[in-house]
């Protein structure tokens, strides 16, 4: 059977207050598709099934810190009265006060949203968890890991091109530009001729 409303959608309401999951009154009343004001109306006519780890009303200051973080409270709504905040008990009993078809299929969505959300939160604190203890765990072996590190930079480092070795220049006489040949009695002045290799 297909959820009338997407896990997700409702693992995106879910807010953290007082150590708490909850749902506030707005967005409840949109799951239920009625009005905010009709599902408070119905909470205070039954005060008896919700006790305070059901649901609670939020202060001033708890509502303007969700403003604040734009938590789907906005400027203007709710101005007269405090939002209710339910708890995952809080919202399985409204679907007995609301007492419809909707309401069911909705809890049942939204219970199948709180259960999604503890499963993304234990894995999260075992990956955090895991993190820490490998933390740990490197730390008693920074110096090796630095070394490591050290050589792996090494490696990746381009190779240095060779330097040419340059010797020095020994101070010559410049070779004669003439040469004398003798032949007989005659001698002649040639130019000296330079094989470069």
């Amino acid at each position: 059977m297909t959820s009338i409303i997407p896990v997700e959608s409702i693992v995106s309401k879910i807010v953290f207050l007082r150590s708490e999951k909850v749902l506030l009154d707005r967005d409840l009343a949109g799951l239920y598709g009625v009005e905010t004001k009709v599902l408070k109306q119905a909470v205070r006519r039954n005060m008896k099934r919700f006790p305070d780890d059901f649901m609670f009303e939020l202060t001033k200051e708890e509502k303007q810190s969700l403003r604040s973080q734009n938590v789907t409270l906005k400027r203007g709504q709710h101005s007269k009265y405090l939002p209710f905040a339910f708890t995952e008990q809080g919202v399985a009993m409204l679907s007995s006060v609301l007492n419809s078809e909707r309401a069911i299929d909705v809890n049942i969505a939204i219970m199948r949203a709180f259960v999604q959300l503890r499963r993304m939160i234990a894995s999260h604190d075992e990956l955090a968890s895991k993190l820490a203890e490998l933390e740990l765990h490197l730390k008693d072996h920074d110096d090796q890991i630095q070394a490591i590190f050290e050589a792996i930079q090494q490696l990746m480092a381009p190779p240095e091109k060779p330097r040419k070795k340059i010797y020095p220049v020994k101070s010559m006489s410049p070779p004669p530009t003439e040469v004398h040949y003798q032949n007989g009695s005659n001698t002649f002045n040639l130019p000296r001729v330079v094989n470069f290799i």
